[in-house]
């Protein structure tokens, strides 16, 4: 057994999935608590614009991309006036395949099938980030760690029929396993995160660098270099595949080789600029008033994430979490996409949160039962007003 393996073995709950459910369970509870708000929230607010909440949630934006795939597979696509062309192979296909199955096994249409995938896929995603902040901080930071995930800002689309869910599941799932030696489990999970959203190499690259990390690690230790066990061999060969594997046929389907994705991308004006386009929509905010305002919240959001970056690096988070989170803000931050998409594009990046969950962690329950209550009703508020109007692209 690896040093890893020993310590989760010696936790409470982790001689098996019962004890591990219960030792989740009141974060579990708490982030089910949150949701139940935010939906209660949208579904208030929704009435009293004479507007469904329900179809809000699953039959609008990407939603609507996702369940055209489930129902007619790859190929459809939306030629606009000025020549962009909008085409559904920028959608990965874990989400639809699971919306297809859904609905093939039960009477739910593909949009409800994608809904419950995402609600149940939430909960996974809660109880991963659980698993992982338990590991690293304890069960009280992983409590404060979820609920933070719940009352993020946009915490709506955690139940919309969205992929962000699933790959949060996903990620935070094959991050615990690495964190626990699991290697296989870990490039399976990180191979499946690769077929639900780009941003799947970056679960392959945090396997990948703890697998090179327990090399380099074992090779000092031994002194004889040994090399790295099967099964860890094994997980970082299944960990890029979801990714490479659907960008390759992507490339093959249209004919235009490896990198034909990223044409497929440039079609809906997506790519990665190193957050050139970025700077010039923020710098654009201050040429008017009160658009200045909005500039001014959008430097300090950014200056946030680039604070609770460096803390995590001097709280010395296991190398796995920083690559993982890293990855997901450059690629949210430094791609030229939608600007209103940034912040869901960091949802996934939760273990981000985790110096907060640490610091909420050390307050009295009531205070911290408090901070979180307060956060939840204005998040809930705010994610009932976001999807009423111009809502998630």
């Amino acid at each position: 057994m690896t040093d890893l393996e020993t310590r989760t073995a010696g936790r409470p709950g982790a001689a098996g999935p019962s004890g591990a459910l219960r030792r989740a369970a009141p974060a579990l509870l708490g982030y089910a608590a949150v949701r139940a708000l935010g939906l209660l929230a949208l579904a208030l607010w929704s009435a009293a614009r004479d507007k469904s909440a329900y179809t809000l949630l699953t039959a609008r934006w990407d939603s609507l991309w996702y369940t055209r795939v489930a129902e007619l597979g790859y190929g459809y696509e939306v030629r606009l006036p000025n020549g962009d062309v909008h085409s559904n192979l920028a959608f990965f296909p874990l989400l639809p395949w699971l919306e297809r199955l859904g609905a093939a096994v039960s009477p739910l249409s593909y949009a409800d099938a994608g809904f419950v995938v995402s609600l149940l896929a939430s909960l996974a995603a809660a109880w991963g980030i659980f698993a992982v902040a338990d590991h690293v901080y304890g069960p009280r930071a992983g409590v404060c760690a979820v609920l933070l995930w719940a009352v993020l800002p946009v915490g709506i689309v955690q139940s919309m029929a969205y992929s962000e869910s699933l790959f949060t599941a996903l990620a935070a799932w094959s991050l615990y396993a690495v964190l626990t030696g699991r290697w296989v489990t870990a490039g399976t999970l990180a191979a499946l995160a690769g077929l639900t959203r780009p941003v799947g190499l970056a679960v392959a690259a945090a396997v990948w660098a703890a697998a090179i990390t327990a090399y380099v690690r074992d090779r000092r230790e031994d002194g004889r270099g040994g090399g790295p066990g099967h099964r860890r061999v094994l997980g970082m060969l299944f960990a890029p595949l979801g990714a490479a594997g659907y960008v390759l046929w992507v490339g093959h389907r249209t004919g235009k080789g490896p990198l034909g994705y990223l044409d497929v991308q440039a079609g809906w004006r997506n790519g990665f600029d190193g957050g050139a386009a970025f700077a010039r929509f923020v710098a654009g905010k201050f040429t008017s008033f009160p658009a200045a305002l909005a500039g001014v919240g959008l430097v300090v959001a950014v200056a946030l994430l680039a604070w609770l970056c460096v803390v995590c690096v001097r709280q010395r988070q296991p190398l796995p979490l920083l690559v993982y989170a890293g990855i997901v803000t450059v690629l949210a931050l430094c791609a030229s996409s939608y600007f209103g998409s940034k912040p869901r594009l960091l949802l996934p990046a939760f273990p981000l949160l985790f110096p907060l969950a640490v610091t909420l962690a050390r307050l009295r329950t009531a205070r911290s039962a408090a901070v979180v209550c307060g956060v939840a009703v204005v998040s809930a508020v705010y994610g009932a007003f976001w999807l009423n109007g111009s809502g998630p692209p």
